[in-house]
């Protein structure tokens, strides 16, 4: 029974969690519990062989799962920091000479693993992951996504056209929404994909812009989406990659891919929601867009409005990198100042 199986896998990965002596261990345990390649993700594979009652008590229980394990590891996890923290700073206090860094092994940059880290949670989920490429045709980047030429939407992207083809024909991808038509064209409903990767605009760097960045999208298509769905996903996103206590909001706005819009807030991680000077005294940091996926981008997708609907969201990964880690300047992602990259 898949729910005996959980409460054995729930149990053994608690007290795995409460073993792991150091940070690193934990980490490496936190990848095996609840990675995407963990016995607890291979459970949603196996989901769609249950009917629907069953489906869903299974899927609740996957939920329970995920969270107890979570948890324990949040608990786990502070515990060890404070127990570091205390050793570090009683080294510091008996030993003050100055000793110059043994080079160490190096690590994924933060970025990178803010990119695992919200793959897995969409895997999670029961999200696929697509990729296409950087290099995109103005159809695929803009007339797909409901932009036609002259279109005024056009102007919100600072694009950078390639010297290839017909002038202004080829251009790096300034969002990763082409590879949201490119799964439609090839494979059909129902969709649950999410598209990270690199994008590009002609921006002038500051401390919360750069000219390449990367952003994450996700885009579902099936029978009877709704509005409501959407909203409930980026609620259960927000909890779980920001932790039980962190809520969303949506809020009106306009985008030509998607009708109706919305861009979507989180509770303020640096205050908890009571105001601060970071979210303007609001209690909320806006983190991307969303919106059910207009019917005209359905259709260049090959996609029949009238049998399907869908909804798409995107946000950027370095932004949430930033917040998350209260990074005030996102080019130090770039400057390769091992002081900066070894915190994290």
């Amino acid at each position: 029974m898949i729910t005996d199986e959980l409460e054995h896998l729930t149990s053994a990965g608690v007290e795995r969690v409460r073993a792991a002596a150091t940070l690193e261990d934990l980490r490496a345990t936190e990848h095996e519990l609840l990675g995407k390649k963990s016995a607890l993700a291979s459970f949603n594979q196996r989901l769609g062989g249950l009917d629907v009652e069953e489906r869903k008590e299974a899927g609740r229980r996957v939920n329970e799962a995920r969270a107890t394990l979570q948890q324990a590891i949040d608990d786990r996890r502070a515990t060890l920091a404070e127990a570091e923290r205390r050793h570090r700073l009683e080294a510091d206090r008996l030993d003050l000479t100055e000793v110059l860094p043994v080079p160490g092994r190096g690590h994924l940059h933060l970025t990178t693993q803010t990119r695992d880290e919200l793959e897995d949670v969409f895997i999670g989920m029961g999200y696929q992951v697509a990729e296409g490429p950087e290099a995109e045709d103005d159809w695929h980047n803009f007339e797909a996504l409901n932009m036609p030429p002259a279109h005024p939407a056009r102007s919100m992207f600072d694009t950078l056209y390639l010297d290839v083809g017909e002038p202004e024909s080829v251009l790096l991808r300034t969002h990763t929404s082409p590879v949201q038509i490119r799964v439609m064209q090839s494979q059909t409903p129902p969709i649950y994909v999410v598209a990270p990767g690199r994008v590009y605009r002609y921006d002038t760097p500051d401390p919360r812009h750069l000219a390449a960045f990367h952003q994450i999208e996700g885009l579902v298509v099936d029978k009877g989406i709704t509005f409501g769905d959407l909203a409930g996903t980026i609620e259960a996103f927000t909890n779980a990659y920001f932790g039980p206590g962190t809520h969303s909001r949506l809020r009106p706005s306009y985008f030509p891919f998607t009708e109706p819009s919305a861009e979507f807030e989180v509770t303020c991680i640096f205050c908890g929601g009571d105001g601060c000077r970071v979210c303007s005294q609001t209690g909320w940091i806006e983190l991307g867009g969303c919106g059910m996926v207009h019917p005209n981008v359905l259709r260049a997708g090959g996609i029949d409005p009238e049998e399907w609907t869908g909804f798409a969201f995107g946000f950027g990964i370095d932004r949430l990198a930033q917040m998350r880690h209260q990074v005030d300047d996102m080019r130090d992602f770039l400057v390769n100042d091992i002081r900066f990259l070894s915190q994290f």
